[in-house]
């Protein structure tokens, strides 16, 4: 079908849903997160069916057709129990940008293998036998042996192995390397903590002996993020790719013109709903429709 079909699609389930639910006398958080979860259980299914009809040979662009058309609706259902204003209708674009740039690499063109990230504890673990094993071939006496091992483990000992989180927003392998890969839709005033994290877990993979490299995928123009993107492109630790720069990077690794797709598909004004466009126009959210 085509994108105008699978809008009216979507519009169709939506309203069933919607007045589904019109007795259950649900507050507009509540109402919101149901229809969000029954618009993308529904937009999971006809990928579903359609990967079961077509096989392995399913088309990358029937699924974002698929997912663009879901998150049409999913917006404009959102403004019709809960209008937006700038903050939450501008987190929301950012939100939905992850996954839809992780269908590329999901439904690749070229080839990839997706993979689980390591635990930190497994590094732990290792770490910990290569040094003993080390300290073990030291031409010293047991006992200064058993001090070196009583120092070692001191610092980590301090570390909560399950407070550290090796999991990013993607894992993939290609060539024989392993790519961990983070996506943010911009970088506020809000962002030191996210930003102490990423440091933290692209420094543990570079030591892992392993070919891994972490990459962080950004929305917004390089000009538009404060010093917290700054700190993370000069840290050596992260290789960052924004804006346009980030889509042509996708297309290297997916074989997937996720640029071309959006300037030729994702007509966001011409696709929403005259009601949501006006409401869009008369609180000045227009210019948050890019991607």
């Amino acid at each position: 079908m085509k994108k105008k079909d699978w809008i009216s699609v979507f519009r169709d389930f939506s309203a069933k849903a919607l007045k589904g639910y019109k007795d259950d006398e649900l507050d507009k958080n509540d109402l919101t997160y149901l229809m969000n979860r029954d618009i993308k259980n529904f937009a999971d299914k006809q990928i579903s069916e359609l990967n079961q009809s077509e096989g392995t040979k399913i088309v990358l662009n029937e699924v974002l057709t698929i997912t663009y058309a879901s998150y049409v609706v999913m917006l404009e259902t959102r403004n019709q129990i809960w209008p937006y204003d700038f903050m939450s209708f501008s987190r929301r674009i950012g939100e939905l940008w992850e996954p839809f740039c992780k269908l590329a690499f999901e439904y690749p063109v070229k080839q990839l293998k997706l993979v689980d990230p390591p635990e930190f504890k497994d590094f732990k673990n290792s770490e910990e036998i290569k040094m003993m094993k080390y300290i073990d071939s030291l031409k010293v006496n047991e006992n200064q042996k058993k001090v070196l091992k009583e120092m070692y483990s001191v610092p980590w000992n301090l570390v909560d192995s399950g407070s550290i989180k090796m999991a990013l927003d993607l894992h993939f392998s290609q060539d024989g390397v392993r790519y961990n890969c983070d996506f943010k839709s911009g970088f506020s005033s809000n962002e030191k903590g996210n930003t102490n994290r990423l440091l933290l877990v692209a420094s543990v993979y570079k030591l892992l002996r392993t070919k891994e490299k972490t990459l962080l995928f950004v929305r917004q123009k390089e000009s538009e993020n404060n010093h917290y993107l700054q700190t993370l492109k000069n840290s050596g630790l992260w290789d960052v790719y924004c804006s346009d720069e980030c889509y042509r990077k996708l297309r290297e690794f997916t074989g997937a013109d996720l640029r071309g797709w959006l300037d030729n598909n994702a007509l966001w004004e011409d696709d929403i709903t005259p009601a949501f466009y006006k409401h869009l126009k008369t609180n000045d959210l227009i210019k948050y429709l890019t991607w």
